[in-house]
């Protein structure tokens, strides 16, 4: 697809949806994350985009607002995910919630829950579940992203102070050997600290991890105790998984 094209499609979603994540973009215009990228930010200095961590809005809306319109628009995909993992979870557990948009989809979906206690560090996943009078929200301290991450060695130091029923962890790529990879060393030290300190490990993550590459590893799927997502796994990757005791779930079969 010419740059011309996807330059214009981009601009077409953001216009759309107000808010579109760079995975989005890649599933979308079957093109590399790093492609997108350099298509983003050449279109965010022509002030055509605004430029996210981890995507893009419409040039002409605030922070809140980007983020009013990202809730509204989590992809049908990432709705299903939440909307397993929530059934999955009783009420009175607690829960980590890790960063990125289907952890958040996570959290929006446990808005009917009671009595929830969450540690997080994602301001997004806060903001959600702070409308419910009867959960209790604890933040986690560290460097604030611009995306609503919060991530560094305060963050990890925080995390190790407690022990919860469940992590909701969010990645950026799983590679058919089993590795889970991220693009951020530091946040892959806090994901670290998530998984340690949970007695279930839930990843979420949509088809669209399974194509792509990231350059620092977080661990080893056998690591987690359950994996949801929208699509059946590739056949090596399922091949791996099967001797495991890893529990998938395919959303769309639940």
């Amino acid at each position: 697809m010419k740059q011309s094209i996807r330059h214009h499609k981009i601009i077409e979603l953001v216009s759309q949806l107000g808010y579109v994540s760079t995975e989005e973009l890649v599933a979308e215009l079957n093109v590399s994350s790093q492609t997108i990228r350099r298509d983003l930010n050449e279109l965010a200095e022509k002030n055509l985009i605004r430029r996210h961590h981890g995507g893009a809005a419409s040039p002409s809306n605030s922070e809140n607002s980007d983020y009013s319109e990202r809730k509204q628009f989590f992809s049908s995909q990432k709705n299903c995910i939440g909307q397993a993992v929530a059934n999955m979870i009783p009420n009175g557990s607690s829960l980590f919630i890790d960063i990125g948009t289907t952890p958040e989809a996570v959290a929006f979906a446990l808005m009917s829950h009671k009595d929830l206690r969450v540690v997080t560090n994602n301001l997004n996943a806060a903001h959600i579940l702070l409308q419910k009078d009867d959960c209790q929200v604890t933040i986690a301290g560290g460097e604030l992203r611009s995306d609503g991450g919060i991530i560094g060695e305060a963050t990890v130091n925080f995390i190790n102070q407690f022990r919860l029923d469940y992590c909701i962890l969010g990645i950026s790529a799983v590679e058919l050997d089993g590795s889970m990879m991220d693009y951020d060393y530091h946040e892959v030290q806090v994901k670290r600290a998530l998984m340690r300190n949970a007695r279930n490990v839930i990843l979420v993550t949509d088809h669209s991890k399974f194509k792509r590459n990231a350059i620092v590893r977080l661990g080893d799927l056998k690591e987690i105790h359950h994996l949801v997502t929208d699509k059946a796994l590739p056949a090596e990757l399922q091949h791996y998984l099967n001797h495991s005791d890893v529990n998938v779930h395919i959303c769309n079969d639940l």
